[in-house]
């Protein structure tokens, strides 16, 4: 069985990496979604059970797919599933420099590990967590951009944009 992990913060999951989870599971028998428990790099905006949930429900229909948490090395994860892929999505040139990086310093730790790059569909190569969030937050609707229940919390979240927003001037 050959198992691919796709670690992240999925700060939250959009329709991006849905897309790019999708594709993995038609190339590897299993994907492991590594959701990062403690990022070191960025507070996250909804908590960790928040974000195992949104993925949870949106991969429901995945037979292949599983949501498990992590706060160690991403090549330690992999290692503890016997994972021999790290998949990681790319949606714009940026991406690359980053990914080039994070990919040189896994080899040099565990060069069993292999690193596979899925390029994010057109139609989603735009879609980022941080740019889902501030749309959200300024009241734009994001529902074409993210799993329903995600769209859902940034309703409840903010109904008529965050406070002090052109949309919410008064608070």
């Amino acid at each position: 069985m050959l198992t691919a992990i796709y670690p992240g913060t999925y700060d939250p999951v959009t329709n991006a990496h849905i897309d790019v989870i999708g594709r993995a599971a038609a190339i590897f028998d299993r994907v492991v979604i590594g959701v990062v428990g403690n990022p070191q790099h960025k507070q996250p905006m909804f908590t960790l059970d928040e974000r195992v949930a949104f993925l949870r429900e949106a991969l429901a229909d995945n037979e292949n797919v599983e949501v498990d948490v992590f706060s160690e090395l991403v090549v330690n994860f992999a290692h503890k599933w016997s994972a021999k892929v790290i998949v990681k999505g790319l949606r714009v040139i940026s991406d690359f420099e980053w990914e080039f990086q994070m990919n040189q310093l896994n080899r040099t730790l565990a060069p069993d590990i292999e690193t596979v790059y899925v390029m994010a569909s057109p139609a989603v190569s735009f879609v980022s967590s941080s740019g889902v969030k501030e749309i959200a937050a300024f009241g734009g609707n994001v529902t074409e951009l993210v799993p329903e229940p995600v769209a859902r919390r940034f309703q409840e979240l903010y109904p008529n944009g965050r406070p002090g927003t052109p949309e919410n001037p008064q608070e």
